[in-house]
């Protein structure tokens, strides 16, 4: 009976807010096209589309570089919170971003004499800045059926290329190993 709630609840999630936004556009398509002196199908959808365009123009111009910068500001302050916001930024931006991270795919040896290898990505192959010598880089290693990793310095020499998309490599690791990439 839990099963069948929590599933019915689950349900509810999906459908209501699509639902709501469905009715709106309808509302609003209708209140359109009965507002307008004149029948020409589909101007109550163009007018919405339009609208919609515009409040986005604006709301970027005007309220969200405002508050963004005032929020930039905030977080100054805050180091901590700075930390995990930028850091959480650019995870997201990795995934979603123009500049993206996850390009390689990588086995990597953890030990010298290990047999046992693991699947991660290079996140940057230049440690000068750290202090780090020649011969190393930084390799995320994604943690299955979790939104997270761990980060390590690896040598270049225990590193082996995977050709095969960032993408499949990463659907494999957060599956755990069940999703299945195409040959």
């Amino acid at each position: 009976m839990k099963k069948i709630i929590n599933y019915f609840l689950q349900g509810l999630l999906y459908i209501v807010p699509v639902s709501v936004t469905l009715y709106v556009v309808y509302w609003a398509f209708n209140k359109i096209d009965s507002i307008l002196r004149f029948q020409f199908p589909g101007l109550g959808l163009i007018v919405i589309i339009a609208t919609i365009t515009l409040i986005g123009l604006a709301g970027s111009v005007i309220i969200a570089s405002p508050i963004n910068s005032f929020f930039q500001k905030l977080l100054k302050k805050a180091p901590l919170l700075e930390t995990i916001y930028s850091s959480m930024k650019d995870l997201t931006g990795t995934f979603v971003g123009k500049k993206k991270g996850f390009e390689q795919a990588v086995l990597i040896k953890l030990y010298e004499n290990s047999t046992i290898e693991r699947i991660g990505f290079i996140t940057n192959e230049d440690l000068s800045s750290l202090g780090i010598k020649s011969g190393k880089i930084l390799v995320y290693l994604p943690h299955s059926y979790a939104f997270s990793g761990q980060l390590f310095v690896v040598d270049r020499s225990y590193i082996t290329p995977i050709d095969r998309s960032s993408s499949e490599i990463m659907k494999l690791i957060v599956s755990g190993g069940i999703t299945e990439i195409e040959k």
